[in-house]
């Protein structure tokens, strides 16, 4: 703790202790066709969250607090269910994994290598794929 702290208000400390998850908003079908893509050369993954539901809020907040992978060795993208259901859907479709929420699904090669949902989501399960 610095001289200048004392005079930081605990909101402000509490501000710099938080780590920043570098998500990216799925919000077209083209974005879908483009992660595909890019998971051929690194791990995708996509969090499919609903803003109305108390557990997918939950769990949110405690993946993001235990999240510690950077942008290059993992690409993170958040789906809100309520904005873009038929995104949603197609996702189940295509990678024929039933559709749940909160749900994380890890993305290799195209093809779906891990899926969580609800308290089964953790930031640690995404480490062993990078």
């Amino acid at each position: 703790m610095g001289l200048l702290d004392i005079f930081k208000t605990p909101r402000d400390l509490a501000k710099e202790e938080i780590v920043e998850v570098p998500w990216h908003v799925l919000a077209t079908m083209e974005q879908l066709d483009e992660l595909v893509e890019e998971s051929k050369t690194k791990p995708v993954a996509i969090f499919k969250h609903s803003t109305r539901c108390g557990i997918s809020r939950g769990v949110l907040k405690l993946f993001e607090k235990n999240y510690k992978l950077s942008d290059d060795q993992l690409k993170l993208y958040y789906l809100d269910l309520l904005q873009n259901r038929e995104i949603s859907n197609e996702i189940a479709a295509r990678f024929k994994v039933h559709h749940e929420s909160p749900q994380m699904l890890v993305i290799k090669n195209g093809e779906v290598l891990h899926h969580d949902s609800h308290h089964a989501i953790e930031a640690s399960h995404l480490e062993r794929f990078v």
